[in-house]
């Protein structure tokens, strides 16, 4: 059996157990990685190894780092006589020259139900926006951002406990189930694709820290999902008295708060906040260079008394139609 030469390129480490998958398949020759460069990462700043790039050196698959692929890239791949490229949260939109380069149709693996969010925060605005399910789609790659004609979609549900984190690692788990079912299509050229409906299509964009700030005029549900959504990264969060605290969790309880959004409604062993609809209750909150801390050991420390107005900052929509 003839494998095909294929060259994977990914960033984040959502894509570890495809790479898994790819790099075990027998039918399949793993001929080299194309990863982010190694960037400075933390408080200390200190340069850290992209982990896909650590994967190639520990499989001592040959990796490259460009800042940006180019011509270059498009000529190696053509050297090593590249079948199939596989792709998955690389970050770049890859230019006609390289599409070109392998053999077959580049194939790409994006972390959503195509033809909904298209962009760079799938995950997270999966969350934020209250949706049940997402999923994984196999698409082709063409030069519009995820636009490609789709071959096999793998759905996944979203629980209400479920953060950026958690729905990433069922993501990633979805994606050696798709490879395994396209393998055997690819090699016989019976993939069978089906184009996007474009009138269907939604974008999400790339998340900003002043993303995590909470407008109590929304609904205690949907700053609850955002919440969940940015626990890793922005962070939800409200200002009181000069400082930014830092939101770990809350949940929507039912009632009506009989209130304007903001008003603390209770504040001793838990915090409820009044909002545009129903009453959001925190469970973990952090002062400024403090621990994160479940609401009745930071309300010892930090007096927040009922009536008090919590301010809010409007929430720039993470999701938009084409």
């Amino acid at each position: 059996m003839q494998r095909l030469k294929t060259v994977f390129m990914g960033s984040d480490p959502i894509v570890l157990p495809l790479l898994d998958a790819v790099f075990a398949a027998p039918e399949l020759e793993l001929v080299a990685v194309y990863a982010q460069p190694d960037r400075p990462h933390g408080r200390g700043m200190k340069l850290a190894e992209n982990p896909v790039k650590a994967w190639a050196v520990a499989h001592n698959i040959c990796v490259r780092q460009p800042e940006k692929p180019g011509p270059e890239d498009a000529a190696f791949l053509r050297e090593l006589g590249c079948d199939l490229l596989l792709v998955m949260a690389y970050g770049h939109l890859l230019k006609s020259d390289l599409l070109a380069a392998p053999r077959l149709p580049p194939l790409n693996f994006h972390a959503s139900l195509l033809p909904q969010l298209r962009g760079a925060s799938p995950i997270e605005t999966a969350i934020a926006t209250g949706r049940t399910e997402t999923g994984v789609s196999l698409m082709k790659i063409v030069k519009k951002m995820d636009a490609g004609a789709v071959a096999d979609v793998e759905k996944v549900p979203i629980t209400p406990d479920d953060d950026r984190a958690s729905l990433a690692e069922k993501l990633a788990a979805a994606c050696p189930v798709l490879l395994s079912r396209a393998i055997a299509k690819i090699l016989s050229g019976s993939l069978n694709f089906t184009e996007q409906d474009e009138a269907k299509a939604t974008f999400c964009r790339i998340l900003e820290k002043e993303d995590g700030a909470l407008d109590f005029a929304a609904s205690a549900s949907e700053l609850a999902c955002r919440i969940r959504a940015f626990r890793q990264w922005p962070g939800a969060f409200f200002d009181h008295a000069g400082q930014r605290i830092r939101v770990g969790n809350a949940e929507a309880i039912t009632g009506d708060a009989a209130a304007a959004p903001g008003t603390v409604l209770a504040a001793k062993k838990t915090l409820e906040v009044a909002t545009g609809a129903g009453i959001l209750r925190f469970s973990a909150l952090q002062r400024p260079g403090g621990k994160m801390l479940p609401a009745t050991d930071f309300l010892n420390g930090l007096k927040i008394a009922p009536g008090e107005t919590l301010a809010s900052r409007p929430m720039m929509p993470l999701e938009r139609r084409s």
